[in-house]
């Protein structure tokens, strides 16, 4: 199949989805703000979270043409062929849809050329560090980036077209909620699983082709069996904090710095995160141990061995992850861990911080263990010209209270995870 060919091809592809049904996503708002200006909106996240479909819904209201990149045709193909097959098939749109574009080798060097020339471009990328840093170096001042995410707890309720209306008022709303939210810790936010109802066999399947594609492949990893078992390991121990050597020695490792790429790697393709600790001086963020977390709970039950499941770090998974959709990890969001206590989210917002946040599962303040509490009002004198909120993410316990502990005081609000993503994690 030739170039025109498979570009032909992918029209048909992309005109099918005219006839689907379609989730409303949180970010396309920002998108559509960023479609006419002159500038090159740049999309990346995860495999499978919906960046095509994304771009789709912003641009069906207008001609654009399309390429998709994970195709070995035209990875190997000159651009400029790719250009004029695209006008061929398309005509004279100005608006052009790259997906997947690390896959095309020096594709900042001709994305800077059709910018040039007076394309309105949209790119989409699944790796976090090419990108960012090709477009750094080349396209500097001349895009816009938007992560994408997995479907977040409100996306899935729309998908379910779940009318949250009269919530307050009706507890039996308020038990369906929790239910829909028990699946959806289990089951994760990857689009398909909700709006095709596929299942773990389909999570196994795509961490597979992050780890093979996105990171194997993309890399030329020599120890691809090494890497999948770090993968797997760090999944199992998701919402925790972990060491370099000790990953080393236990995963047979042949060097810290082996592991640190792989780290690299794996968090470059979306699948992971490390959190730093917070610390007013840069050098001990950077010498402190990280948390991880992943970018899906689905992934993490189909993947990781468990002998029962953990509710309470599935639920500082998913809080991890609404944080992340609003605020930059390692810039905005942080875990502080002292002497005798730790806070799972420190929340920036500038230089301020604005909340501190611990996740327990829990229904009732007796089942809140008395360290969530006290460590928020130990951290409280940390930060204490900053005044921040203390909030306790719960399972299902609401209020607020004033707690004092050794002449610390402070208004503690306890909130459920369910109300606490409803209202965007704040």
């Amino acid at each position: 199949m030739n170039v025109v060919e498979v570009i032909a091809r992918q029209r048909e592809e992309i005109n099918c989805l005219r006839e689907r049904e379609f989730v409303e996503r949180e970010a396309e708002e920002k998108m559509r703000k960023w479609i006419d200006k002159d500038i090159i909106k740049v999309v990346t996240g995860v495999r499978r979270a919906g960046k095509s479909t994304l771009c789709y819904l912003v641009l069906r209201d207008r001609d654009f043409g399309y390429v998709n990149f994970d195709e070995k045709v035209l990875v190997s193909a000159d651009p400029e062929n790719i250009l004029e097959a695209v006008r061929e098939i398309y005509g004279s749109t100005k608006y052009l849809l790259l997906d997947e574009i690390q896959n095309l080798p020096d594709w900042e060097l001709w994305v800077n050329s059709l910018y040039r020339r007076g394309y309105n471009l949209i790119i989409t990328g699944s790796n976090a560090n090419l990108l960012s840093r090709e477009l750094s170096t080349h396209l500097t001042g001349r895009y816009i980036d938007t992560e994408i995410y997995p479907f977040s707890f409100r996306e899935v309720l729309r998908c379910l077209k779940y009318d949250c209306s009269n919530v307050d008022l009706l507890r039996e709303k308020q038990g369906n909620l929790k239910s829909i939210l028990r699946d959806y810790l289990t089951k994760g936010g990857f689009p398909e699983i909700w709006v095709k109802e596929l299942g773990k066999e389909y999570l196994e399947t795509l961490f597979d082709a992050i780890v093979y594609k996105d990171v194997v492949r993309r890399w030329n990893v020599k120890y691809p069996v090494e890497l999948e078992n770090l993968a797997k390991y760090l999944l199992s121990m998701f919402s925790s904090k972990y060491s370099i050597s000790k990953l080393k020695n236990l995963l047979q490792f042949r060097s810290k710095a082996t592991v640190e790429k792989y780290i690299k790697h794996l968090e470059d393709a979306y699948l992971l995160f490390s959190l730093q600790a917070f610390s007013f001086k840069e050098k001990e963020r950077i010498k402190s141990p990280r948390k991880i977390y992943s970018v899906d709970t689905g992934i993490v039950n189909a993947v990781a061995s468990f002998t029962s499941p953990n509710l309470g770090r599935l639920m500082e998974n998913v809080a991890f992850l609404d944080l992340c959709r609003r605020k930059k990890p390692n810039r905005d969001l942080f875990y502080l861990s002292a002497k005798g206590y730790e806070v799972d989210f420190v929340v920036k917002d500038g230089l301020k911080v604005e909340q501190l946040i611990q996740v327990t599962y829990a229904s009732d303040f007796d089942e809140v263990d008395a360290r969530e509490w006290k460590a928020l009002l130990k951290a409280k004198e940390v930060f204490g010209e900053h005044k921040p909120r203390l909030t306790v993410i719960t399972w299902d316990y609401e209020d607020v209270r004033e707690l004092s502990w050794f002449g610390r005081n402070g208004v503690v609000e306890f909130v459920p995870l369910w109300r606490w993503l409803l209202n965007c994690g704040y």
